[in-house]
């Protein structure tokens, strides 16, 4: 009875829940919150109490590109500190133009994420003036082509685009601003012309020094007489009523000097400082202008406190002008001062514009670098180590890519399309809702991937989800609770993938290389087991050689195991590993004898081919980390050897150089399987060999001895 009573009150509540959930029009775009200049200030203030309210903080950015060089992509060869490298060199030449910011926060009776998503466009510009004549920074072809499909809004960016001035550049400025000749930081023409006397050798200066003089004397005269009366009406010629104007600066009378070229204010600031005790030359920097006036004062102790008070005005007006020159700088600051958890996707290289932008320079060594990142940032997530760490996260992924994309359209289907698909078939999903300004919204239309301030949102909705499938229950979350003390993230915190390719993790405590948590190799297939010490560094070989063609020529010298693989930098360059470490040092103590002779070995031997030309360099892996570490980027390989400066053809190990010519000839000639040759070329030497009649038999056995070695050769591959 009760049932039946209560079923048209169960079935209209039923109705409702799914007319809301299939007939809903979502919002026609997704709710980000813009930021350029025009409204920073007052955008910064509304983030500065979501954050300091916020769970954590989910970043993104977009740049204006990644690789500046082919050979700066990340390689299987790459060592790790050499990944570091390559990430350093990105940060450093490519510009952040879009940085997105989302704070998290959840909402105990709403059972759900409050997100409140920042898209802030950043451009750098010399606000004030430092040593750098402008800022410079490359773009990626590529890059440009994939932000104008998404639609970016470069001119946003550029025009509207908020600056910056790193940790090291403020300091520079204030600097500047205490220094002696702080003044120049507000007020360029401060300079030393001020306590020197200008040369007048124009008759012209001589006649308008003249002028000056007379006219600040009557001026100064009609203020010492009228002085009860206040300012007088001036008897003078129209031209000079223009450029004269009688004011009151600091309460004290003053001539305002308008019209007037930089070089005729010099004359007259002489003028004043030679012949006039109790007027002073003063420059006064407004809001928008700067004015020049000639200031009147009753005593020297009068002039000491105008200049006091001028000084500080300016001081206060440079201080201004450095706090607003930071710029976005001050997001990052808030970010770091709250200490809230901050979360990104695969986001080492993120992190390292953080740094380059706004911290300092980026160091030289990974371990340098992770020491300033743990002090400004000590808890960090990538969501790219939860998606690889975890079996069932894995299997939620259905080992399909990790890209934040797949990731949020696959963990978090319900937000990614707003609610409006079947959400019956979905699994149960971490619930979030957008607050921008005044709108909240649940229900909207997918958002523009590839804005920074979407991106960052979709970040943080993975790590909500990835949380829930790691068995944190947010229901259960208290809002004093902290997510950086979570015991089942800190096994995930603060590790990084320094190269997804070969899953290389920096730790962000230590700056040391990471083992991969298990299960993280499900997606990714094993790369083979490298030993840098065995790899050998080749360039500027002809062009026609093909890695594998390279392989040929040194197996068929050192023997057909002797490499075990050879990898393409670019079509300049190759790595090539050997099976035992000694053999690089075989090989180039070899390819030394090879260049350094112009016999008839030189010449038939497996390796003349390697080096035709005479253009091939030869050296060890570290050789490949200085390369790398220079700020020079080059297209090509060989182009950026040489720019950086290496001129040697083979960098002989320190071992290889104490050995004698003798003890490498030996080898080079064993090398070519003829006990025969070996004989013969001992017994006498190049010379010999062209000038005695019977060189041509010589040189026939030489032939014939190396055909059949060949033969023998490749019917042994074969």
């Amino acid at each position: 009875m009760n049932t039946t009573r209560h079923w048209p009150q169960r079935a209209f509540i039923l109705s409702r829940a799914l007319s809301r959930a299939f007939s809903d029009t979502p919002s026609p775009t997704f709710p980000l919150k813009h930021v350029t200049r025009s409204n920073f200030e007052s955008a910064l203030v509304e983030l500065r109490s979501h954050v300091r309210a916020a769970d954590f903080v989910a970043i993104d950015m977009e740049m204006t590109g990644v690789t500046s060089a082919p050979w700066r992509e990340s390689f299987e060869f790459d060592r790790f500190d050499i990944r570091y490298l390559k990430v350093k060199d990105s940060a450093e030449k490519f510009a952040v133009l879009q940085f997105g910011v989302c704070p998290f926060r959840w909402d105990s009776l709403k059972q759900s994420f409050i997100a409140h998503p920042h898209n802030f466009f950043v451009f750098a510009r010399q606000e004030i003036p430092l040593d750098r004549t402008s800022y410079e920074f490359l773009c990626q072809t590529t890059s440009m082509d994939f932000l104008a499909k998404y639609q970016f809004d470069f001119n946003a960016c550029i025009h509207e685009g908020i600056s910056y001035l790193s940790r090291g550049q403020e300091d520079e400025a204030r600097k500047r601003l205490i220094s002696p000749k702080g003044d120049q930081l507000t007020h360029p023409s401060h300079n030393l012309r001020e306590t020197t006397d200008l040369p007048l050798v124009r008759v012209a200066d001589v006649l308008f020094t003249e002028r000056m003089k007379k006219r600040l004397g009557e001026w100064r005269d009609d203020l010492l007489q009228n002085r009860v009366g206040g300012p007088q009406e001036e008897k003078v010629p129209d031209d000079l009523n223009q450029q004269f104007r009688t004011v009151f600066f600091k309460m004290r009378p003053a001539l305002s000097l308008d019209g007037f070229t930089s070089h005729q204010l010099s004359l007259i600031r002489m003028v004043t400082r030679k012949h006039f005790k109790d007027l002073t030359y003063v420059c006064f920097n407004g809001e928008s202008t700067s004015e020049e006036l000639v200031v009147y004062t009753d005593s020297e102790s009068d002039k000491a406190r105008l200049m006091e008070e001028v000084k500080n005005d300016h001081q206060r007006r440079a201080e201004m002008k450095i706090n607003a020159a930071v710029g976005f700088r001050h997001v990052i600051d808030l970010l770091s001062s709250e200490n809230k958890l901050i979360v990104g996707h695969n986001c080492i290289l993120d992190i390292a514009h953080v740094h380059s932008k706004f911290l300092a320079p980026l160091p030289s060594t990974a371990e340098e670098f992770v020491s300033c990142v743990n002090k400004y940032f000590p808890s960090i997530i990538d969501t790219k180590i939860l998606l690889n760490a975890d079996y069932t996260l894995q299997r939620k992924m259905k080992r399909s890519s990790t890209s934040l994309s797949s990731a949020f359209s696959l963990l978090c289907p319900e937000i990614a399309h707003g609610f409006t698909r079947n959400v019956l078939s979905y699994e149960p999903c971490v619930k979030v809702e957008v607050h921008v300004d005044e709108m909240r919204s649940s229900n909207w239309n997918s958002g523009a991937k590839h804005e920074a301030g979407y991106d960052a949102f979709m970040t943080g909705c993975v790590f909500a989800q990835a949380c829930s499938h790691l068995g944190i229950d947010f229901q259960l979350h208290s809002p004093s609770e902290n997510l950086t003390q979570n015991e089942k993230l800190q096994k995930h915190m603060n590790l990084l993938y320094l190269s997804w390719i070969n899953g290389d993790i920096i730790d962000l405590r230590t700056g040391n290389r990471s083992a991969e948590l298990s299960g993280s190799n499900m997606i990714r297939k094993p790369y083979r087991k490298i030993l840098f010490k065995n790899i050998l560094l080749l360039w500027g070989f002809p062009s026609k050689l093909k890695p594998s063609m390279i392989r040929d020529c040194i197996c068929k010298t050192l023997g057909p195991t002797s490499v075990i693989c050879t990898y393409g930098i670019d079509q300049t360059a190759v790595f090539v590993q050997f099976s035992k470490a000694e053999l690089v040092s075989d090989f180039l103590n070899l390819k030394e004898t090879l260049e350094q002779s112009n016999d008839a070995i030189s010449h038939l031997h497996p390796l003349s081919q390697l080096l035709e030309g005479g253009n091939t360099h030869a050296a060890s892996y570290e050789t490949y980390k200085e390369i790398c570490a220079s700020p020079i980027s080059k297209v090509l390989f060989a182009d950026q050897a040489e720019a950086v400066g290496i001129k040697w053809k083979t960098e002989l190990l320190p071992s290889d150089k104490e050995e004698s010519h003798d003890n490498t000839r030996s080898h080079l000639e064993s090398a070519m399987d003829s006990p025969q040759a070996v004989e013969k070329s001992k017994s006498r030497n190049t010379e010999d060999v062209v000038n005695d009649s019977s060189n041509k038999r010589f040189c026939d056995d030489i032939i014939d001895s190396f055909l059949k070695v060949e033969k023998i050769r490749r019917t042994t591959n074969l």
